[in-house]
């Protein structure tokens, strides 16, 4: 197949984004994709964007679409103890969150881009990253290879490229589970509802005028089969419904168990490969922050290949700890609100995170130092 500058492993955010940067700034690559077209553009994933992101992307004339059609979310609201509070964050921050789940993304970058990009590929490996790269891969067109300057691994937390870099791997697991809910109901509130319950954590995000994300929190162990309809609609009631807040049943559409676990790579790079996204770090969606970090990930490593092949290699040097600084506070900033959405067995810990929630409604300090991060207003981390 010969040459090109970048080989880009993975057709997600993070590696459509790069792409496309890489693209408008005469960067060669090639984007190989182990699944076909059809399937990312339609695999539903995460669906809020920080406003900093978005701005990012318009900046680069990527978001075109999204800006069109996104809805804008600036306020939340807690439920518990049967009661509904409010939290208004773009009172406290300026910005707010677009609601546009990850595979309306995935199509507008995949429209947006105009390099060579394969998909169906299968058997991709790595070779001589210290010295001169090349990957070869198969596809329906038979076995090719590739010489390379660099690789990015954004491939995610099951792709090929992560076993390339010899890193030490954090892992945390939360040891709860939960049920990710689709339905073809309109949504119940405007925004989101954060529902704290002694029977367990549930959530609801309007996604359109038609259609509602949910989440139940439950074991990790359950499967779609444990939870029939009936089941889902008693327990969306029991969690979610206030005096004056109602829930809005319809027909459920998706129904599956997420096992909410993180873990962090000390090093996103080595020799001639770097990774973005989740190929070097997993943050379960407590805070909606995944796609995020995958978009951050992906500007930075723009601007290190193109300052590359201007001359200057500091932001290569220096790109896992730009990275894992964001990275990092967002696994916090995810625990910190665990612990307040799922509570703990031990009634100590529980009265605690009581106390926290009750803090964060009754102080405009903690109320702004919350916001700031549940944005990712800060341009420092």
């Amino acid at each position: 197949m010969g040459r090109t500058q970048v080989v880009i492993v993975g057709a997600g955010p993070a590696g459509l984004t790069l792409a496309n940067l890489l693209h408008q700034a005469g960067v060669g690559c090639l984007l190989l994709e182990r699944e076909t077209r059809a399937f990312i553009e339609q695999r539903p994933r995460a669906g809020f964007i920080e406003e900093w992101a978005v701005r990012e992307l318009e900046r680069h004339g990527l978001a075109g679409r999204l800006l069109e059609r996104a809805p804008q979310h600036g306020q939340f609201e807690f439920r518990f103890e049967g009661e509904r509070h409010s939290f208004n964050y773009v009172e406290l921050t300026g910005q707010r969150h677009f609601v546009y789940p990850q595979q309306e993304l995935v199509k507008d970058l995949v429209a947006a881009y105009r390099g060579e990009v394969r998909f169906g590929v299968h058997d991709v490996t790595l070779h001589d990253l210290a010295t001169e790269p090349f990957v070869t891969f198969t596809d329906d067109e038979g076995d090719h290879r590739i010489d390379c300057n660099f690789v990015a691994g954004c491939d995610g937390a099951r792709g090929v490229t992560q076993a390339y870099v010899p890193a030490q791997i954090a892992r945390h697991d939360y040891g709860i589970g939960w049920l990710a809910l689709l339905a073809e109901a309109p949504p119940s509130a405007d925004g989101v509802i954060f529902g704290i319950h002694p029977r367990g954590f549930a959530a609801h995000m309007a996604r359109t005028p038609t259609v509602t994300r949910y989440y139940l929190q439950c074991s990790p162990t359950d499967t779609d089969a444990d939870w029939s309809d009936e089941r889902v609609w008693t327990e969306l009631h029991a969690r979610l419904t206030v005096t004056d807040g109602k829930i809005i049943e319809g027909p459920l559409i998706e129904k599956r168990v997420l096992d909410m676990h993180n873990y962090v790579l000390d090093r996103m790079s080595h020799e001639r490969l770097f990774l973005a996204g989740e190929s070097a770090h997993l943050v379960a969606p407590i805070g909606a922050k995944g796609m995020n970090l995958a978009v951050h990930d992906s500007l930075l490593l723009a601007e290190g290949f193109i300052a590359h092949y201007a001359g200057d290699d500091s932001t290569l040097d220096n790109y896992t700890a730009a990275c894992l600084g964001r990275v990092w506070q967002y696994q916090e900033f995810s625990q910190w609100l665990s612990d307040i959405f799922h509570g703990s067995p031990d009634p100590f810990m529980n009265e605690l995170s009581r106390a926290r929630l009750r803090r964060l409604l009754g102080s405009r300090k903690a109320a702004e130092s919350f916001a700031e991060i549940y944005i990712g207003q800060r341009a420092d981390f």
